[in-house]
C-alpha cells in the first residue's frame, strides 16, 4: 500500500503512545479519517455510515498501538491499519472508500498474516479482537458495487511492502526514520486541545 508519513505521523505516534495526550490524539484522529474516508463516499451515503466508521476507527487505534508494541514500524502499524479498514469497506462493499482494490486484499492479508492470526484479524471479521465487546455499529450495505467495482479511489501495484511518500514527495519502501525531537502537540488537533 502506498502512504504518506511525515512529521504529523511521526507526532500522532507519539501522542497516542503518551498518557493523557494519547485520548485527545485517539478522538482527533478518529475525527479526521472519519472525514477523510466520508469524502471519497457518494454524498447520500455518509451520514448512514459516519457513526460505523467513528467507532471502527476508534478500535483500530488499539490496532496501531499493538502493532507498535510488537515491533513493527509506525508505517507498518499504520498500514495494519489501513488494511483493516480496507477489509470493513470491501466486506460492506463501499468500493469507492477503498484505497486498494479488492484483488490486491489478500496480499495485504498475507504481509500480515501473523499479527491478524494473533489478534483473529480476517478479511470478513477486520476487527478481530479490537473489536469493543458491544460491537460496533452498523451501517448499510451496498454489495452491488461489489459486481462491477471501479475501485476509483484506490491505487493498485503495492502490495508488496509498504511504500512511504514522504514530505518532500520521493516514494520509499518502508518509511523514514523517527525524527529525534518529535513534539507529540504536532498531531492533528493535540495542541489546541492541550493548551485549553
Amino acid at each position: 500500500m502506498k502512504i504518506r508519513q511525515n512529521v504529523r505521523h511521526w507526532a500522532a505516534k507519539k501522542a497516542l503512545t503518551t498518557p493523557v495526550l494519547g485520548d485527545i490524539a485517539n478522538d482527533k484522529l478518529v475525527d479526521l479519517h472519519t472525514k477523510i474516508f466520508l469524502e471519497k463516499a457518494d454524498e447520500e451515503r455518509r451520514e448512514e455510515r459516519r457513526e460505523h466508521l467513528d467507532e471502527f476507527f476508534d478500535a483500530t487505534m488499539d490496532t496501531y498501538v499493538a502493532a507498535l508494541q510488537a515491533g513493527y514500524t509506525e508505517a507498518e502499524a499504520r498500514e495494519i491499519t489501513h488494511v483493516q479498514a480496507n477489509f470493513d469497506f470491501f466486506v460492506h462493499g463501499w468500493t469507492e472508500m477503498m484505497e486498494i482494490p479488492g484483488g490486491e486484499l489478500e496480499d495485504h492479508y498475507r504481509r500480515y498474516e501473523s499479527f491478524f492470526v494473533e489478534h483473529d484479524i480476517t478479511i470478513d471479521d477486520s476487527l478481530g479482537a479490537f473489536r469493543p465487546a458491544d460491537g460496533i455499529a452498523d451501517a448499510p450495505e451496498t454489495p452491488e458495487k461489489l459486481e462491477r467495482a471501479e475501485y476509483e479511489n484506490a491505487i493498485a501495484g503495492f502490495a508488496d511492502d509498504v511504500y512511504v511518500e514522504t514530505e518532500t514527495g520521493e516514494t520509499v519502501v518502508g518509511g523514514t526514520a523517527e525524527p529525534d525531537d518529535v513534539d507529540p502537540t504536532e498531531a492533528p488537533g493535540v495542541d489546541e486541545d492541550a493548551q485549553a
